[in-house]
């Protein structure tokens, strides 16, 4: 039996695979090796799905965020070796993952936008370039956090309609100070800033919030897809829930620069367990 993880920044899913057939999936928090130590993972993994601790697993792939540098990759084979009891360990990227996924054995455009965003092109076999996504901070344009910004920067500086910022609040258990102090002193404020595209995602029929939605996403265009001189020779597909909820904003700008529309997906999951079934010896 294998077992494949997909850890983005606020969950993680566990799938297994046992003689090619796809078994019983788990869910975790997000494993970040930048925000949380070696112990900690184990710890979380203990507390969340504790049936597989030591469990007769032959083989691992574990794709996720923060491992592009070796020394956060080894952070999290030592804890996932301590907790699984195996070394037949694969560490990759999310973005390799969603790579895999989306193209299989094909080249392509592959496009994450989740809570963050990030992106390449894809050869077939290996990710060829990759535009620094850079964070929410400096970029993640269209990703979830960035969406959630921008919404929250518009209720409380009033740049949006006024019965947009009463429905915010009384969606929300928020003071403004509460929100300032999430984003600036409490720990994961990325995620705290994306759980607000699902207010978006509610009143998506308000054209300022719609307006949040198609800059965001025409940033991630520029910034990031057209970056690539393979944007209009290959594929763009998208995984991830923003982009999957926010689906026919992302086939627009598509169609405005004459880029061929690719696979949509909510995960890279199932695709990813078909990935690894066809490639039995990866």
């Amino acid at each position: 039996m294998i077992l494949i993880a997909d850890s983005g920044s606020t969950k993680t899913e566990w799938r297994e695979v046992n003689d090619g057939v796809a078994g019983k999936s788990y869910i975790s928090s997000g494993i970040n090796p930048f925000f949380v130590t070696g112990e900690e993972i184990i710890s979380l993994l203990r507390k969340e799905i504790p049936e597989l601790e030591g469990s007769a697993i032959r083989r691992i792939f574990f794709y996720g965020t923060g491992v592009s540098n070796a020394s956060k990759a080894e952070i999290i084979r030592g804890s996932l070796t301590s907790f699984f009891r195996t070394d037949q360990l694969f560490i990759g990227s999310d973005l390799l993952g969603a790579a895999r996924s989306l193209c299989m054995n094909e080249p392509g455009i592959a496009c994450i936008i989740g809570t963050g965003s990030n992106s390449c092109y894809y050869d077939g076999k290996n990710i060829v370039s990759n535009v620094s996504p850079l964070g929410y901070i400096l970029g993640d344009e269209g990703g979830g956090a960035v969406l959630g910004r921008k919404l929250v920067s518009g209720v409380l500086k009033k740049q949006l309609p006024g019965i947009v910022i009463e429905n915010f609040f009384k969606a929300y258990p928020y003071t403004p100070a509460g929100i300032l102090d999430n984003v600036y002193n409490m720990p994961f404020p990325n995620r705290f800033l994306g759980q607000f595209t699902l207010f978006i995602a509610d009143n998506i029929h308000v054209p300022e919030l719609q307006a949040i939605v198609t800059s965001s996403f025409d940033e991630f265009m520029i910034r990031n897809v057209l970056q690539y001189p393979e944007a209009r020779k290959f594929p763009v597909h998208f995984t991830g829930s923003v982009a999957y909820h926010f689906r026919p904003f992302l086939e627009d700008l598509m169609s405005k620069y004459r880029l061929q529309s690719g696979l949509f997906t909510l995960t890279p999951m199932e695709n990813l367990v078909s990935y690894h079934i066809q490639n039995p010896d990866i």
